[in-house]
C-alpha cells in the first residue's frame, strides 16, 4: 500500500488538512446554469414542443411536455425573450441534463 499525501481543504476560510478521493478530485466541476437553456430534469421522452423558432415567450409560459415516469410534465420559460434553437422534436428520448430549448 502506498501513502496518500494529505491535501487541504478550505470551507468558510478554515483549512483542513485531509484526504481526498480520487473520484472526488476527478468529478465534473459545477458550472453555473445559463439562464436561456430549457434543460430535461430528467430522462423522458418529449411528448409535445409547444413553441417554435422565432416565438416570443414569457416567464411562466409552457415550452415542452415531457413524459417521464409515467407522468407529463410541463416545462415552463423561467425567462422572458425569443426562442432562438428548438433541439428537439416529439417522440425523441433525451437524457437528464440534455438542452431542448434556447431562449435569448
Amino acid at each position: 500500500m502506498h501513502k496518500k499525501e494529505a491535501d487541504k481543504l478550505n470551507i468558510d476560510s478554515t483549512q483542513y488538512t485531509t484526504r481526498l478521493s480520487r473520484r472526488y478530485t476527478e468529478r465534473k466541476q459545477y458550472t453555473t446554469p445559463r439562464p436561456g437553456r430549457i434543460s430535461s430534469f430528467i430522462p423522458g421522452t418529449v411528448v409535445e414542443v409547444l413553441v417554435k423558432e422565432g416565438d416570443k415567450v414569457a416567464i411562466g409560459d409552457d415550452i415542452v411536455v415531457l413524459d417521464a415516469m409515467k407522468m407529463k410534465n410541463r416545462l415552463k420559460s423561467h425567462i422572458s425573450g425569443k426562442v432562438t434553437a428548438v433541439n428537439i422534436k416529439p417522440g425523441d428520448r433525451v437524457a437528464k441534463g440534455v438542452v431542448m430549448v434556447e431562449i435569448a
